[in-house]
Order: C-alpha cells, then structure tokens, then sequence
C-alpha cells in the first residue's frame, strides 16, 4: 500500500508567470494558486519559493525517485548518452523567464537540459533535519567528494541564477557568498579572505551582483564587506552551514587543480569547474556545461583550457566531438619541466582518453 501512495507523488512543479501592466500573474497548475498578483522585482523570488515549498511537502524517499524526463521521452533535451547517475531536484527555466520548472532529474539529463540547475538538497532541507550531533562532524578536513560535489551543485545553481556572461571575477564572489552566507541570506567577507582571493577593493563586482538583482551590499568601505543575498533559495539556507564553508574553503584550493597565485579570475574559475568534476585524475563534461558555469564561449573555453595545460595543471584535453564533450587527464606525479609542458599540445592524442571514454580523432 505504501508503495501505491508514493506513486500518485507529483515530482515534477511548474509556476508561470504572466505579464500584466500593474504586476505580473502567477499560477500553478499543482495547487489553486491562480491569477495571484505580484510585484515585478519579487516574482521571481516568489515563483521559486513556492516551487521549494512543493518539494518539501511532496517528500518521497530518494529510492523511489525516478527521472522525469525520462518518464516522458525525455522531451526537456536534446539526445544525449541517455539516463545515468544520481536523481536530482532541476530547476529549469525557458528563455523568456516566465515559466519555471522544478522537477526530479538524473544528473545527465539535468546537465543536457538547457536553462537548467541542480538544487542542492541543503536549500530544501528543513531546520529540523540537523542532528543534533551536528558539531562533532567539524573535524572532517576541508576537501573531499562531498565538498567537491556541493560546489558543482552551487556552480550549477549560479550558472542559472546569474546572467550568462557574469564576469569569472563575480562568480567567484558570488559563490563564496552563496557557501558563506548564513540561513537568512546575510554574508559577511572578511578583507583577508577578499585579498587571498584578489578581489579586496573590487567594488565593482559587488555593484555588478547588484545591477543582477541577486544580492544588496550593506556596508562595503569597513574591514569586511556585509550583503544580503535577495534569491529566495539563499534566504531559506536553515541547515549545512558547517558543510558549505568546508566547501567555500575547498573552492579557494580546489585540489587537486589549484591555480598559481596571479592567474586571471577567468583561468581560476575553469579550474574550479574541472576540478568539481574530476575524479581519480580524469574529468569530462559536455562543453556546454562548462562554458555556463564558467559564463565563457565556446571558444573561450577551449583557449582557458590551453592556459592550463601551459600552466602545467592539465596533462592534455580533448574535445570528443561525437558527444561534444570534453575530457581531460591531470599531470602525474613528476612533471616534467616548465619548458617542456609549454611545448606539449593541448589538445589529448586518442591514447591519453581515459579508460571508458570513447576514443575520437581530434579531427572529428
């Protein structure tokens, strides 16, 4: 019988917001929310509250969660290798920005699906889902896969959340702040934290957030920097700070693709993304991922990625065109010479691929 209840479970939430010359519309088609009016600046914030609100009334245990899109042929994106990895919660929006969507995914269709976040379990967890042996796990060191994982997942959220060509040095801010930030939304930098970063006196990537309606600074000329994040997901943070700052630590040196002291925002943010998805000195993504998260082109990408093999970070990539993927391999141990890196080409000879990644030409 339980099984039967679980199965009339919706998990997939769709809000859509109408224009209207004194206030957009929102309704949901799940609940009787109709023709509620709202005020232009909140919508947003409003439309994904109640989505968050639906998912944390609608609880079903993760083994029983299945990929929505899959359910229905997965219509969402373009074809891909198919379903694989974990289910997640996307949060998907079209273009226009008025229709948002927040629905159980598996972390390949979520990643082929444009427009799209994952939602890291701890905006939605509740208060009362801290144990309260909670202190005692402060011992773990600051690096690891579940720091790794939670700052792809902020990446992702920030890939969709900012602006599409928010500068490297603003996403970097922005997700210190989003990991630092306590439950309701308000984060304190600290000026040395700021300068390790290189970013102490930036005042203009603080007012480049604002002009994005993501945050508001408080106090900017004082030791530290005060904000308040606006996102409605920011402001309901009520547990996992004690994780997220092992991760905002961990994305300062993520090892093991940490970037010399000196090397541009843009080059220290593609290390980020590459180190969130490496695993046992091998990585891949689609190309698409990371030219979102990083806010870069294309072409950009494939430029930032030869600065790293140059900066002896990276071995060798390879665009693995039949996917549009890329993959890439990190030094081993005893690199060879400066000089002699810089002479190694960037792109990776089909006998670097890593094990169960398809070989492919890099002419093709």
């Amino acid at each position: 019988m339980r099984l039967s209840t679980h199965e009339t479970v919706q998990r997939i939430w769709t809000v859509r917001l109408h224009p209207q010359p004194d206030g957009p519309l929102l309704s949901c088609p799940q609940c009787t929310l109709h023709g509620y009016r709202l005020q232009a600046a909140s919508a947003r914030s409003v439309a994904l509250t109640h989505l968050a609100r639906h998912a944390r009334r609608d609880v079903l245990p993760r083994h029983l969660r299945t990929c929505q899109c899959r359910a229905r042929n997965c219509s969402w994106h373009p074809r891909h290798r198919g379903c694989a990895g974990p289910v997640l919660l996307a949060l998907t929006c079209d273009r226009s920005g008025r229709v948002w969507r927040l629905a159980d995914a598996c972390a390949a269709c979520a990643a082929a699906t444009i427009n799209t976040a994952v939602v890291p379990d701890t905006l939605l967890a509740s208060a009362r889902a801290r144990p309260a042996d909670a202190p005692a796990r402060r011992a773990r060191p600051p690096h690891g896969p579940g720091e790794r994982l939670r700052v792809r997942e902020t990446l992702t959220y920030l890939g969709v959340a900012l602006p599409r060509f928010s500068s490297p040095a603003a996403r970097l801010l922005a997700l210190q702040c989003a990991l630092r930030a306590d439950g309701r939304g308000h984060v304190r930098l600290p000026s040395g934290l700021l300068r390790s970063m290189q970013l102490h006196g930036r005042a203009e990537l603080w007012h480049e957030l604002e002009h994005a309606g993501w945050l508001r600074c408080s106090l900017l000329q004082r030791p530290h920097v005060e904000a308040r994040l606006l996102d409605a997901d920011m402001q309901t943070q009520t547990s996992g700070r004690g994780a997220r700052a092992r991760a905002a630590h961990w994305a300062l040196r993520p090892v093991p693709l940490v970037a010399p002291r000196g090397m541009s925002p843009a080059v220290q943010l593609t290390a980020l993304v590459l180190a969130a998805h490496t695993s046992d000195s091998f990585g891949s993504a689609e190309i698409d991922v990371l030219a979102r998260l990083g806010g870069q082109s294309l072409q950009q990408v494939e430029d930032l990625l030869d600065q790293l093999v140059r900066s002896r970070l990276l071995a060798a990539w390879q665009h693995l065109r039949e996917h549009d993927e890329i993959s890439w391999h990190l030094p081993e141990h005893g690199t060879p010479s400066s000089a002699a890196v810089t002479m190694r080409p960037a792109r990776c000879p089909a006998q670097l691929t890593p094990p169960g990644l398809p070989r492919h030409s890099p002419e093709g």
